[in-house]
Order: C-alpha cells, then structure tokens, then sequence
C-alpha cells in the first residue's frame, strides 16, 4: 500500500477530486495549508506589493493499493497541473498496514 500526499492549488481542488473519483478513488482526506515556496519575487496587483512566498495550497491525502499507485499520481498530475510556477508537489511513502476499525478488515480490504 502506498499514502500519496499532494499540495496542489486550491484552485485545482476540485478538477482533482472529481478525477480521482473517476478512477475510483473515493476516500481521502484533505486539508487547506499555507506554504513557503521557490518563487522570491512579489506580485504587484495595482499598485501594491503582495508577497508570494506564503502561498495558499489544498493539501489531499489518499491511502491506495499498489496496483493504484501510478494511476493515482497521474490522475492528480493531469487535473492539478497548469505548467506555471507553484503547481505543488507530490509526495509517496509506503503504508506497512491498514485497518478498518468498523469490520476489523485489515491489508487492501479495508481500503476498498
């Protein structure tokens, strides 16, 4: 099992969730996080200065099997990316188990 983290633009949010719920995956959790990236510069919006070091992003946590690891990531690369700076970022770690407090399921059945 794999836990793939995603920061993405709030903005984006929703084309993400309904991708990913077209290939299946319909349980995840997901927060709104503010963030410090790469971009030094400001922004000047008429006449004033605006910081883009704090930017505001949707973090998406989703927990998959690892036959659903790449179509995972790929469906959240396709809905989440505009090609400009701040895009965010995925992050994949390994899940050494899962369990379903409910039915006491343990491994891949208490994902599904």
């Amino acid at each position: 099992m794999k836990k793939i983290e995603a920061i993405i633009r709030k903005s984006k949010f929703k084309a993400v969730k309904d991708a990913l719920h077209e290939i299946e995956v319909n349980f995840f959790t997901y927060w709104d996080v503010t963030g410090v990236g790469n971009e030094k510069k400001g922004k000047v919006y008429r006449g004033i200065s605006y910081s883009t070091s704090d930017i505001q992003r949707r973090y998406v946590s989703i927990v998959v099997t690892d036959e659903f690891e790449e179509k995972t990531i790929q469906t959240i690369i396709k809905a989440a990316k505009t090609g400009e700076v701040g895009d965010g970022k995925i992050f994949v770690s390994d899940i050494q188990n899962t369990f379903r407090i409910r039915t006491e399921e343990k491994g891949d059945q208490a994902i599904h």
